[in-house]
Order: structure tokens, then C-alpha cells, then sequence
């Protein structure tokens, strides 16, 4: 058999690396569940017509296929992978709705699937960290306040590089379009949408060509996109255009508010821009994307937004708000540049070494002494030369080695040579070497 090759797209960490996902995960978790966001899974696959009714997203569908069908069996035909976690919590909250007590907080961390050309930061399999806050009938705004300060708390704790969260309204941008005579606003917004990777140039073109807009109005609405600010005085600055359109109004105090408590609680953190748009026809008030500064390149790293009518039955409305944390996108590539790392690529803290092989069942009870006091251990794989055995440790990042003499049990920290007598039912490794730690370049 021939030596198997990566699949692009699709990227497998090593010990190590998954480790650090994983602290990153559970800290994502504790942090989502401090601020009362319950947990969900939702199954893989969503009905090929609920994934495809809204936005452009046909092309990045994977479709479930049985290798070999029946044709008297068709239960799968028309099934695809979800390529987020938003539809298919739609989905669910209008399956569960008599289950569940509103307003609903939820959170998922699941891995999603999306065809496109993979790159850097951009995955096809891919893991996602959300939290969404949805009601029956109206959602209050505040709730659109309060989703950024969550994720703007669950990063803080993180040790990556400054993030910035850049913020929009869909009903400023919509009603500015509409003020300058666009009929077609939701396909202005997609176009908006492409700005930062194809300029400023194709995208008035594709306004021109798009949705019939003069030039004079394409230079609008790359002006309205050129405005930026920390504070509320981005306002100004969007009326100074001289466009007005009530939805226009109601999308700038919206995103006022947002920006106003966001300085105050979370201070540099949140930036209002208006060329953010996202290009999912779901969301229909503020929008959100988070930023690694410096490596911009990468793509937003968190996103999403309100949503008024992305779970509706005809009868009954559940209007949202969410983001979503891409995981994968976020780590893999600080990764593979050596930026984040963990302090060894094991869980085990101690290793206990082996006098002789008779010696095993001896050593399997001791290690069962401290892992029944939450401290990880592994006992040698064989009773090769303690120098082998703390090589085998070393090569691990493991810290700490228990050797077993007529001297008592005796614990070696390997990194400093120091060696002590211990009681094993007393004796406890220093909070920061009991479980592998993420580091920081």
C-alpha cells in the first residue's frame, strides 16, 4: 500500500495541536455556560431544501449519497451535510418549540461541512463554536448587545493575538441603497459583501451591472462603505452623505446601541464598519465579524447575526441573534506557524517508572493511587534503563517521574533533576503541571 496523502481541506492536528483545541473548546464552553447557554447537538444532515432556501450557499453543499442505492429506498436522496450550525438550529427550534422555554440560549461546538476551495483559514471540514438567543414572536435588541459582550468575554481569556470585532446593521445599509434609489438591495449587500477581496473598482462594476446602479450611486454606496469608527460618531458621518430612508434611521440607532454598550463593557473591542453585510440572506439587523488584527488575510474568524424569519412554521415567528466561533479557522493556522502550542503532547503528569517487569502489577496500583486524586498517570511501557524510561517521559513533555525504592516512592521533576521522598496519598504536582497548558509566541 502506497504511503496515503492529506486531502486538502480537511486538516488533522497532531497530539499536541488537538490538545490545545481542546482547552480552547472547553474554555469556549465554561465561558458560554457562565453567561446561561445551554448545550445542543443537531444531527449532521439537514433536508437539501431547508439548507439551500436562503443565501447563495448551492455550491458549498455536500449531498448524502449511498455508494450503492435502492431505488425503493429514497429516505436519503435529498439530504446534505450542514455547512453551519444557524439553519439547522432553525430547524430544531421549530421541531421542539412545545419543548422549549423562550427565550431560548443555546450553544453547539460540532464540526460542519463546506465545498469550497480550500485555503488558508478556509476549511471543508471544520469546527464551529456557536451561541444563539432566540424568542417566540419579538426579540428585544438588547440581545444583540449582549451576544457580542459574550463572545467578546470567551476570547478575552484566550491567548491569541488582539481580535477586533467589526459591526454593521442590515437595515442601515438596506435603507441607505433604498434612499439612493437601489431596488435590489439584497443583492447589493452581497456584492458589498465581496469588497475587501475583489476592491473597490469591481465591486462599483458589479453594482452597475448587478442591480443597475449609475455610477454616481455605486460611488455612494462605496462611500457609505468606507466609513468607520470606535465610537458613536460613525453616525455622523453616514448622515453627512445626505441620504435618508426611515430603515436607514432605525439600522443607525440600532447600531449605536450596540456600539455605545460594547465601549463601555468591553472597551476597543468592537469597531462599527459599514462594509460588513454578510452575505446570507437570513440576517436582517446587526452583523457581525470578528478579526485577528494583523492577519486579516485569514477572514473573519467569527461571525453572524440577527434573524427575524429564519425560523418561522406560517403560524409562528422565532426571531434570533447569534455568533458563531470558527474554531479550526482561528487555531489551525497559529498552529501550523508555531504560535500557539501546548506544554507537552500527552495528559499524563507522572510517569511511573518500572524497576522490573514483575514489578508491573505493582506500578499499575500505585498509578491507580493518584489518578483516584485526579492527578493523570501512565506507568512505563517497559523496564528498560531509568534513563530510557526518563527519556520516554522527556520526549513526552511529561513532567514528573516516580521511581519506587527501598527508599520510599520517590518523585523526579525531569526538568530540573530534583528528586524528593513523597507520600503518594498527600503528594500533589504544581496546579500549573497537572494538566498540559496552552503557550502563546
Amino acid at each position: 500500500m502506497s504511503r496515503p496523502q492529506p486531502l486538502s481541506g480537511f486538516p488533522e492536528l497532531l497530539p499536541r495541536q488537538r490538545i490545545v483545541e481542546q482547552q480552547v473548546v472547553d474554555h469556549l464552553r465554561r465561558a458560554f455556560e457562565l453567561h446561561g447557554f445551554a448545550n445542543l447537538q443537531t444531527r449532521a444532515v439537514e433536508p437539501m431544501d431547508q439548507l439551500l432556501r436562503k443565501g447563495e450557499t448551492s455550491k458549498e453543499v455536500y449531498v448524502l449519497r449511498r455508494l450503492q442505492s435502492d431505488e425503493r429506498d429514497t429516505s436519503d436522496a435529498e439530504l446534505g451535510l450542514h455547512f453551519d450550525l444557524t439553519v439547522p438550529f432553525a430547524r430544531y427550534v421549530l421541531e421542539h418549540a412545545g419543548k422549549l422555554n423562550f427565550p431560548f440560549r443555546r450553544y453547539q461546538i460540532q464540526p460542519v461541512w463546506r465545498g469550497e476551495r480550500p485555503q488558508g483559514g478556509r476549511y471543508r471540514e471544520f469546527w464551529q463554536a456557536d451561541i444563539d438567543i432566540v424568542d417566540q414572536g419579538e426579540l428585544p435588541a438588547h440581545y444583540e448587545v449582549e451576544v457580542a459582550l459574550v463572545v467578546a468575554d470567551a476570547l478575552r481569556g484566550l491567548p491569541l493575538p488582539k481580535v477586533t470585532m467589526h459591526v454593521n446593521n442590515r437595515k442601515l445599509s438596506q435603507g441607505f441603497y433604498q434612499g439612493l434609489g437601489i431596488r435590489d438591495t439584497d443583492e447589493a449587500l452581497r456584492i458589498i459583501d465581496k469588497l475587501d477581496k475583489i476592491g473597490p473598482d469591481a465591486t462599483a462594476k458589479l453594482l452597475i451591472d448587478g442591480v443597475d446602479a449609475t455610477p454616481e450611486q455605486a460611488e455612494a454606496c462605496l462611500k457609505l462603505a468606507a466609513i468607520s469608527g470606535e465610537d458613536a460618531s460613525f453616525a455622523d458621518e453616514v448622515r453627512a452623505l445626505g441620504v435618508s430612508d426611515s430603515l436607514l434611521e432605525e439600522g443607525l440607532a440600532e447600531l449605536t446601541a450596540v456600539v455605545e454598550a460594547a465601549a463601555s463593557a468591553a472597551p476597543g473591542f468592537v469597531v462599527a464598519d459599514m462594509k460588513i453585510a454578510r452575505g446570507l440572506d437570513y440576517y436582517t439587523g446587526t452583523v457581525y465579524e470578528v478579526f485577528i488584527e494583523g492577519e486579516e488575510h485569514l477572514g473573519s474568524i467569527c461571525s453572524g447575526g440577527r434573524y427575524d424569519k429564519l425560523a418561522s412554521d406560517g403560524k409562528n415567528t422565532y426571531p434570533g441573534v447569534g455568533l458563531s466561533i470558527g474554531v479550526s479557522r482561528l487555531l489551525v493556522p497559529l498552529l501550523q506557524a508555531g504560535r500557539l502550542d501546548a506544554t507537552r503532547e500527552v495528559p499524563t503528569c507522572v510517569l511511573v517508572a518500572l524497576n522490573h517487569e514483575d514489578d508491573r502489577p505493582a506500578a499499575n496500583a500505585t498509578a491507580q493511587r493518584l489518578r483516584a486524586r485526579g492527578i493523570p498517570v501512565q506507568v512505563s511501557p517497559s523496564a528498560a534503563k531509568f534513563g530510557k524510561q526518563i527519556k520516554f517521559a522527556d520526549k513526552r513533555g511529561i513532567p514528573f517521574v516516580l521511581f519506587t525504592n527501598d527508599e520510599g516512592d520517590q518523585i523526579k521533576d525531569i526538568r530540573s533533576g530534583d528528586q524528593a521522598t513523597v507520600d503518594l496519598d498527600t503528594w500533589n504536582p504544581p496546579a500549573e503541571d497537572l494538566h498540559p497548558r496552552i503557550t502563546a509566541e
